[in-house]
């Protein structure tokens, strides 16, 4: 039987298109909304076209001491320049980038899954401290 975790890559996002970027706004205070964006190619532009491109980034929060991950949200990104005219023709493109809002009650790490339709399953993690 074949794991998820097996089919997951990872890298640097520096030198990886694919690989998810979190970026944590501030610093966290138990309890109160702070700002994450998550995006895919911030240093190496990834591709938005119909054939290639991002369909969704996932967000995740792994609380220290806790053994079950917590999932925070899905984000779609949708339009990749299909229309009738044919592939690429279409006068919409998503950028693979989001900022929600993340309340915590402990410190942990926020994970971040990103799916391309061609390169499949890509990984991050950033450490998150609450005040």
């Amino acid at each position: 039987m074949s794991s998820i975790g097996a089919h997951v890559q990872s890298a640097d996002w520096k030198a990886e298109k694919h690989v998810p970027v979190i970026e944590v706004k501030g610093s966290p205070s138990k309890g109160e909304p702070f700002e994450v964006t998550l995006s895919v190619g911030k240093e190496i532009a990834h591709p938005h076209t119909t054939e290639h491109h991002i369909r969704n980034i996932q967000l995740y929060f792994k609380p220290d001491e806790e053994k079950f991950i917590i999932h925070v949200g899905t984000f779609q990104f949708e339009a990749h320049g299909e229309s009738a005219q044919g592939s690429n023709q279409g006068s919409a493109k998503c950028e693979p980038k989001v900022t929600t809002a993340v309340t915590l009650e402990k410190a942990g790490e926020l994970v971040a899954l990103s799916y391309c339709n061609i390169h499949g399953l890509w990984d991050n993690s950033e450490r998150v401290d609450v005040k």
